[in-house]
């Protein structure tokens, strides 16, 4: 994985790590950024994001502890799990 992406990937992890966030409003805050699926991708398959269903049917992105661990790693603001 490129060097100049782990910024970006540990953005949109760090963006989803104090609370899940709605699906419609993670992607449309990275509507702007041209690698967005590459980074997407990038932190889904490496589990430091996550899904999650409501009842309502509303999908719910959020960072996984692995998520956390990244930013705790990176000297990102260590986040407690949810």
């Amino acid at each position: 994985m490129s060097n100049t992406l782990e910024p970006l990937i540990l953005d949109l992890v760090e963006g989803v790590a104090r609370a899940p966030r709605p699906y419609a409003e993670v992607i449309d805050a990275w509507r702007t950024s041209c690698p967005r699926l590459t980074v997407w991708e990038e932190a889904v398959e490496r589990g430091l994001i996550a899904f999650r269903w409501q009842p309502d049917g509303a999908l719910l992105i959020g960072a996984t502890a692995a998520g956390r661990a990244a930013l705790a790693r990176a000297g990102r603001l260590a986040v407690a799990a949810n």
